[in-house]
């Protein structure tokens, strides 16, 4: 039995939520989102509670019972509170800017790296050094940040590069004479 199927996802006041045969479309105050559900689940609306059941035993439909209870979990965060990524810069002359919708980033080469933001994202720069993606779709928002920190990951033995807020970086010794 899945831990994470089996509990029930409570819609926050303010968000409505309408399914359509495998369809589940949540509105809420950011905006709209919808998941289609593989056919070994059911998804079942009662007032502001989404439960999912699954259509069977089979180990197909065990796995598709939990993930679809997340995503629905997901859509409901995603179009009430967001999703955010913090990135930190850390080396001497990283910087980071907006220039307009693009992100300009100092990384050290012998150009300057710009980054088109997608669409449904937004990234803010509060400092320059500290990158704020924020946005409704929670895969999105962690794929673009993913894609701003592969322009210069963390090294070990310094710990330059981009990094995300609060993570850890195994630090290496480095050579001894």
């Amino acid at each position: 039995m899945s831990r994470i199927g089996k509990k029930p996802v409570e819609l926050p006041s303010g968000v409505s939520a309408q399914v359509k045969g495998q369809t589940i479309e949540v509105k809420g105050p950011k905006g709209t989102r919808s998941f289609t559900a593989g056919d070994d689940v059911d998804i079942i609306l009662d007032g502001n509670v989404v439960t999912i059941k699954p259509r069977g035993l089979s180990k197909r439909a065990r796995q598709q019972w939990g993930m679809t209870r997340s995503m629905v979990a997901n859509l409901a965060q995603g179009v009430t509170d967001g999703f955010k990524k913090e990135l930190e810069l850390v080396g001497v002359g990283y910087r980071a800017a907006m220039q307009g919708k693009d992100l300009k980033l100092s990384l050290g080469y012998s150009h300057e790296v710009i980054f088109t933001v997608p669409e449904g994202i937004s990234v803010t720069v509060p400092k320059q050094t500290e990158i704020v993606v924020e946005g409704m779709d929670q895969q999105a928002v962690g794929e673009c940040a993913a894609n701003i920190r592969k322009w210069r990951s963390p090294e070990p033995y310094k710990g330059k590069g981009i990094r995300y807020k609060d993570e850890y970086i195994f630090r290496k010794e480095g050579k001894k004479k």
